[in-house]
């Protein structure tokens, strides 16, 4: 099955952006947390735990009482959801044939106690195809903070993806205040790129340092002469930029030589212009942030007063020299009201 376009949003349920699995009603064969891992979970085909067989997602027991289970997602930001992905891969003859979705905006300060949420159904209960992803359209795009995903009656799921667009109430920032405009946690997102051969785009966005050389954007080997690579990202909100960190983590025999960033000004409809040629500058004006700068293996690189514009931009362009990888870009500024 071909991915639908919501599957190309933020996830916002992702462990590594920031979710958590906060309750379940039973994960005997497999632990809730494992929902939101990445990727879509593995199959080790003679691992057992003392409880059976070992799974990489949430599994309940076999359910002998009535009712059904179910677990509650606190998502990484709060966000509108434009579709699900109930993932049942290597799930064959235990995944649940039918599931739901419920939402709520919980404000994050205090205790929740859970049975007091006015939850509101977002997915009516659904059928579930085993050892498939499942895709639903959301068509509720309320601000959400917590999901709660029920199964019904038990079994596994592999992974749970919550697409949809991080929501900042950006009107509570201090216009003094310093913030990562580059962070996916904050709404920035990597829209497009040259080349990501070996790993993907997004992971320059993401928070903490890289895990492994796999948890960054790394392009193939070139071999044209003169060539660079890549990749644009939409700020989470326009902003002048004051720090810059390129991290080259874990990239050691294949980061790049060095690296340029420069920034544009666009609205989001018209982000088609960003297309395959755009790093011809004529085609969008792109204008330089950091000339030009030289990087180093397995290095965090700041940059300060390398900075040379001090102008407000929706979108910014890291182009490396000739290829290889980096771990993660941060830059650090102020929005623009």
């Amino acid at each position: 099955m071909s991915a639908p376009a919501f599957a190309h949003l933020t996830d916002l349920a992702a462990e590594r952006l920031g979710g958590k699995a906060l309750l379940c009603t039973d994960d005997f064969f497999a632990e809730k947390e494992n929902l939101l891992k990445p990727g879509r979970g593995i199959f080790i085909a003679d691992k057992y735990t003392d409880r059976g067989k070992w799974m990489d997602g949430w599994e309940s027991r076999r359910k002998r009482t009535p009712g059904h289970d179910w677990c509650i997602i606190q998502l990484a930001t709060s966000g509108k959801i434009y579709g699900v992905d109930i993932d049942t891969n290597h799930f064959l003859g235990n995944h649940p044939p039918h599931a739901s979705v419920e939402a709520a905006s919980i404000p994050s300060t205090g205790n929740i106690d859970f049975d007091k949420i006015q939850w509101k159904e977002i997915l009516p209960k659904s059928s579930l195809q085993a050892g498939s992803q499942n895709f639903y359209e959301i068509n509720d795009h309320t601000v959400y903070t917590h999901l709660k995903l029920h199964i019904y009656p038990d079994g596994g799921v592999a992974r749970l993806k919550v697409y949809g667009e991080v929501f900042k109430d950006w009107s509570t920032f201090d216009a003094n205040e310093t913030v990562n405009l580059a962070a996916a946690v904050n709404g920035a997102k990597s829209i497009l790129c040259n080349d990501m051969f070996f790993s993907h785009m997004n992971n320059l966005i993401m928070p903490g340092r890289g895990v492994n050389m796999g948890d960054g954007w790394e392009t193939k080997r070139n071999r044209t002469t003169g060539n660079k690579d890549w990749v644009i990202v939409r700020l989470a909100h326009k902003g002048t930029i004051e720090k810059i960190l390129v991290d080259t983590c874990h990239f050691k025999g294949n980061y790049p030589d060095s690296c340029l960033i420069e920034g544009c000004n666009i609205p989001i409809e018209e982000e088609n212009k960003l297309n395959t040629d755009s790093i011809n500058p004529v085609v969008i004006g792109w204008e330089t942030i950091l000339p030009q700068s030289k990087l180093s293996a397995d290095y965090e690189h700041f940059f300060e007063k390398e900075i040379i514009s001090k102008n407000a931009f929706t979108h910014v362009r890291l182009t490396i020299f000739p290829d290889g990888g980096v771990s993660r870009m941060r830059l650090w500024g102020k929005i623009e009201r």
